[in-house]
């Protein structure tokens, strides 16, 4: 980190270092160094990090830029930031400022949550809320998988959700504004972090040979022929919850609650640093 100091500085920047001390304390201190006069805000961590961020900077001028760090940071990975700090700050003093939407879910009795890269109902929220913290901090990313192994042999819900005029009942379904899921794979083809509308993936299955297909479908890069898959453009859906269960949401892998909600973008509310190539990438 004071390597990656040491760059911003000696490119002509001055730098105020402001930790966290506790989660979902980022927020705050984005807006008070706000207050305090500052021109950019850097993050430095993983989504998560980065989802408290923007809240603190939604609808405000100042640009964010990332440092990336943490478990996984798919943010990094989807505009291709390095991975070495040192670098990364190199890279972020040459990328551009970019307007772009944040989306937006909202859970009756519960603030708004605003999330920059994507919103999952289903599987990966179950997953995340029975996420094993402590095996988290010792493997990394593995801890994931073997929260989605645990999951396999579970009873899934469906639920219904309403988009583009249409409904459907799912079991999983992912609003995601970037290509990357996880790090390490691509589940959306076709969006954009500039772009106003989500790319939703709707799985229909609710079976543990299901998921296991689906899985297959997005390693093989089938999804769009997958049988059970319905994948729409849109900048809003709504879900509901189902009689026979509790179905949780996340937000840039974070838990912001159950069903029902609606999940929105919300544009013109961040301004992003970006790299030119992914800029000019088609």
């Amino acid at each position: 980190m004071q390597r990656a100091v040491q760059v911003f500085q000696e490119l002509g920047h001055h730098v105020d270092l402001f930790p966290t001390h506790a989660p979902n304390t980022a927020g705050a201190i984005a807006r008070t160094a706000l207050e305090q006069g500052a021109t950019c805000i850097v993050a430095a961590g993983g989504d998560g990090t980065i989802n408290e961020v923007i809240s603190g900077l939604a609808y405000s001028d100042a640009p964010l830029g990332i440092l990336p760090a943490g478990t996984a940071n798919v943010l990094a990975a989807e505009v291709g930031l390095s991975k070495n700090l040192s670098i990364a700050a190199k890279q972020l003093c040459e990328c551009s400022p970019q307007r772009v939407p944040l989306g937006k879910v909202t859970v009756p009795g519960r603030s708004d949550r605003y999330f920059l890269l994507m919103a999952g109902v289903g599987l990966d929220a179950a997953i995340i809320y029975d996420l094993d913290l402590p095996l988290k901090q010792k493997l990394g990313k593995l801890a994931y998988w073997h929260g989605g192994f645990r999951q396999l042999g579970r009873d899934v819900s469906r639920f219904k959700i309403a988009v583009n005029g249409r409904e459907h009942l799912a079991s999983f379904v992912l609003a995601t504004r970037v290509r990357n899921y996880g790090g390490d794979f691509e589940i959306a083809r076709k969006v954009r972090l500039t772009d106003r509308e989500f790319e939703i993936v709707v799985f229909q299955n609710q079976t543990p040979w299901g998921y296991l297909r689906f899985f297959a479908s997005i390693v093989l890069n089938r999804l769009e022929r997958t049988k059970d898959v319905v994948i729409y453009r849109s900048s809003e859906m709504e879900l509901y919850a189902p009689e026979d269960g509790r179905i949780y949401v996340q937000a840039d892998g974070e838990a912001v609650g159950h069903l029902p909600c609606k999940v929105e973008t919300v544009p013109d509310s961040l301004t992003l640093l970006l790299p030119e190539k992914y800029m000019n990438q088609r």
